[in-house]
């Protein structure tokens, strides 16, 4: 049986004491939500997902914690910093009136722990646990669908969804790191949320994408957003890829590739699973069918580009990582061939970055696997990173920073002001370095930015 994986050994000793503290003053209560969950699954809770929930109102917590966080004292929870991390603490409540699809309009406190348990979204979160008596509470038959690997809804399943929704976009997620089925009822009630699904606000969104995306395969919870009609809403460019065929050389359209890219990326890399899920998002509106029916998707990377930016953008994510993910989407479609000189591998490095450079074999890895008609590692790659290697421990030039010579050199040598002139010389040096790297030397450099440019003669960006 799952609960006998239940141990108070289990709690940090920091969040029995908040427990035993509040059971002290006689008030009731309990470990709830994701820790009751993954304990009963054997996995290990996070240090953030210590939640108890508690027949003690705020102000009752409040007097027993005078320095805890009053977080979300109008909903009842209260963080109490503790030891082993902060602890939620919140009163058992009903909800009602929810006006915005996300935040109820009313919030009425009660003492009876099943109340409470009533109004949470998923059966497999509405399991209460008291470590100290080591009761068990589960009035909605979480801990069968656990055993079953099943997400049900509490209740009627329609109307926990409209009363927050980001609850069908959770429901997505846990499929995915739970790695459970929807049940019947609950799937079914996905189409109709559209209008709570579109009002939830797009930082939370982004919350829920990143924990899908940590899952074993993220795949399971875009199936479910597709399905049920919800994927368009905020994945758009990826709603476009569905049924978009490719050519003989990918066993699956654009849509099924992409999720098995994504699939494949490693779960650690949140920048790698970004670019693998918007890495082919520019196929779409570049494909073009030959006679022969196959088809081309001439400079998607580019597009593709341009459309992860906008994504991301609408999702609130940061600059540097929109940056970072946006680059990878450009860079995916780099041709190694053994043939490359010296020097193209150099400007390889130089235009892809050195700290990108892994990043970019994960992702062509992924995108291998992801193809369906490969093997997962490309045996190119091996003797590419063999010669980058080679080119790194060298120490050569990759950019104008490492060139022998910098800006005030090229002024001082030409007698011309700052401006982008400078710039351009600079480029262009570097340009000859790239090609040949023994022409990093300051004395030779100087010599060439005396004799091969001029401040005043047209195209005098030029080496002469």
């Amino acid at each position: 049986m799952p609960t006998a994986r239940l141990s108070s050994s289990q709690v940090p000793e920091p969040i029995l004491d908040v427990l035993r503290r509040l059971q002290e003053c006689e008030h009731r209560a309990y470990v709830v939500g994701g820790a009751v969950r993954e304990l009963l699954r054997g996995e290990a809770p996070s240090t953030n997902d210590w939640d108890l929930g508690t027949s003690a109102t705020p102000d009752e917590v409040l007097r027993l914690y005078p320095k805890a966080i009053a977080t979300g004292a109008r909903y009842g929870t209260v963080t109490v910093l503790t030891d082993a991390g902060p602890c939620e603490v919140t009163t058992f409540r009903v909800e009602s009136e929810y006006k915005d699809a996300r935040h109820p309009g009313r919030v009425t406190f009660v003492r009876e722990l099943e109340e409470d348990l009533k109004r949470r979204d998923f059966t497999v979160n509405a399991i209460a646990w008291d470590p100290v008596s080591g009761r068990v509470v589960d009035p909605a038959g979480g801990i069968p669908d656990l055993e079953r690997g099943v997400l049900r809804a509490v209740g009627e399943p329609l109307e926990r969804f409209r009363e927050d929704g980001l609850r069908p976009i959770r429901a997505a997620r846990f499929a995915a790191t739970l790695e459970f089925d929807l049940e019947e009822r609950t799937r079914s009630a996905l189409p109709d949320t559209r209008a709570e699904v579109g009002r939830v606000a797009a930082e939370r969104v982004q919350d829920e994408l990143m924990k899908m995306l940590r899952a074993p395969k993220p795949s399971r919870g875009f199936e479910v957003l597709r399905q049920g009609g919800l994927l368009d809403i905020w994945h758009p460019e990826l709603q476009a890829c569905v049924a978009v065929p490719q050519n003989r050389y990918h066993a699956y359209d654009v849509y099924f590739h992409t999720l098995y890219t994504c699939d494949a990326a490693p779960p650690q890399k949140p920048v790698v699973r970004l670019a693998a899920l918007f890495h082919d998002v520019g196929k779409p509106a570049t494909r073009q069918e030959k006679d022969d029916g196959d088809a081309t998707f001439y400079n998607h990377q580019f597009v593709g580009a341009q459309l992860t930016e906008a994504a991301m953008a609408r999702l609130r994510f940061g600059r540097d990582l929109t940056t970072r993910v946006t680059h990878l989407v450009r860079q995916h479609m780099f041709d190694y061939r053994p043939e490359w000189t010296d020097a193209a591998v150099r400007r390889f490095i130089r235009a892809v970055g050195v700290d990108h450079i892994a990043d970019l074999f994960d992702l062509r890895i992924a995108d291998n696997i992801g193809n369906g008609l490969k093997t997962g590692f490309p045996h190119y790659l091996e003797e590419l990173r063999s010669r980058v290697d080679a080119v790194l421990q060298a120490e050569e030039a990759l950019s104008v920073r490492d060139l022998k010579v910098d800006g005030s050199d090229v002024m001082s040598a030409l007698d011309m002001p700052p401006g982008p002139k400078v710039g351009e010389i600079l480029n262009q040096l570097l340009e000859e370095v790239l090609e040949n790297p023994a022409l990093n030397r300051r004395e030779a450099l100087l010599e060439r930015i005396r004799e091969g440019f001029s401040v005043d003669t047209p195209g005098s960006g030029d080496l002469g």
